[in-house]
């Protein structure tokens, strides 16, 4: 890369350890680097912020408000300024004991020189993940929209929700989609066809009869690689690059997204030993990870599903826990919306105007 754009970039991602986590979160998304480089006015590298670490924290109860040295990495994965190319390739690859796809370099004195992502080192590679959409449901709480419509294509905005998850896919660069129908499964294939129009390849798993959410992942051909599962009445712009370096990090047989969800009690809470009060609770919140319907599977957490007999991915979540493998939750920090009821669907309407969608 040219001296001037490395110089542009190192501007764009050295950021004030006091930032707030919240503003990290938008500047890591403006950058595109997948990483921040916390440093004062001295350029002295004090930490790294990955989009990660970030979402641990918030899975630990942390809050957005907090400054982002609370998050940092502060032992990270750095060069030299001699650190030639085939040098930084071979540290992001064997550095750690997972692939990293950025290096900072530094001066002995810890001053920032630059920092080298992987795609100034190596060609890009198309994304290494397949999709599933589960589109095969009735849709009956939004009944009668769905009364001659499946769900997945009821329009958001100017275009079919599903057409709004297929162009998010092609964007990150998966090409690989299948469609899991059942309900005027004829409505789906004769708006997509094969797919090419839209940029991708779309293939059909027609169910006979309905299989659970997770059933007709028994019709799928073992993928190389991971396999991105959504289902097909989720309205969001999640980073799905960032949901599969973090499947990566944590080595995980299965990586379930997970939604905060506060629960406000309207009522005053009484805490009590038998007759004897302890505690008053006015109006307390309770917060919850819900699921959020989208999930990433190693290709061999599909041999678990079996064929032809309805399945619930909360069954092969509890399948996979009992053989003692790897299930990681994944918190979604961008806009993410499940329309399950009428006033879901209004407010995805309203939502298209002012989020990209």
């Amino acid at each position: 890369m040219e001296p001037e754009l490395m110089a542009t970039r190192l501007a764009q991602v050295m950021t004030d350890p006091d930032l707030p986590i919240a503003d990290a979160l938008a500047r890591l998304e403006e950058a595109g680097t997948g990483m921040l480089l916390l440093a004062r006015e001295d350029r002295r590298l004090l930490g790294v912020v990955t989009d990660g670490d970030i979402r641990r924290h918030i899975l630990a109860g942390g809050r957005l408000d907090e400054p982002c040295h609370r998050v940092a990495n502060r032992a990270p994965l750095t060069g030299g300024p001699d650190t030639t190319p085939a040098d930084a390739l071979a540290l992001m690859n064997h550095g750690r004991e997972f692939v990293v796809n950025q290096l900072p370099l530094i001066q002995p004195t810890g001053e920032l020189l630059q920092l080298w992502l992987r795609s100034d080192l190596v060609s890009a590679e198309p994304v290494a993940l397949s999709a599933v959409i589960m589109a095969g449901g009735y849709g009956t709480r939004l009944r009668p929209l769905t009364d001659d419509m499946p769900k997945p294509m009821l329009p958001v905005g100017d275009r079919p929700l599903l057409e709004r998850t297929v162009r998010r896919l092609r964007e990150a660069g998966i090409q690989d989609v299948r469609v899991t129908t059942h309900y005027l499964g004829d409505r789906i294939a004769s708006h997509f066809g094969d797919g090419k129009a839209f940029g991708v390849d779309i293939t059909y798993l027609n169910e006979d009869r309905p299989l659970g959410t997770a059933g007709a992942l028994a019709l799928v051909n073992r993928p190389a690689g991971p396999l991105l599962v959504m289902n097909g009445d989720i309205l969001t712009n999640l980073n799905f690059h960032a949901l599969l370096a973090f499947h990566r990090e944590h080595r995980a047989d299965a990586t379930v997204a997970v939604r905060k969800y506060d629960l406000t009690v309207p009522y005053g809470v009484v805490e009590c030993e038998g007759t004897q009060v302890k505690a008053l609770q006015e109006k307390p919140t309770e917060r919850f990870l819900v699921n959020a319907g989208i999930y990433l599977l190693e290709p061999t957490v599909l041999g678990c599903i079996p064929p032809g007999e309805r399945f619930d991915m909360t069954e092969l979540i509890q399948v996979l826990l009992q053989q003692g493998r790897t299930v990681v939750s994944f918190p979604i920090v961008e806009y993410w919306l499940d329309i399950g009821r009428a006033e879901d669907y209004e407010r995805a309407q309203s939502d298209v105007e002012t989020v990209r969608l």
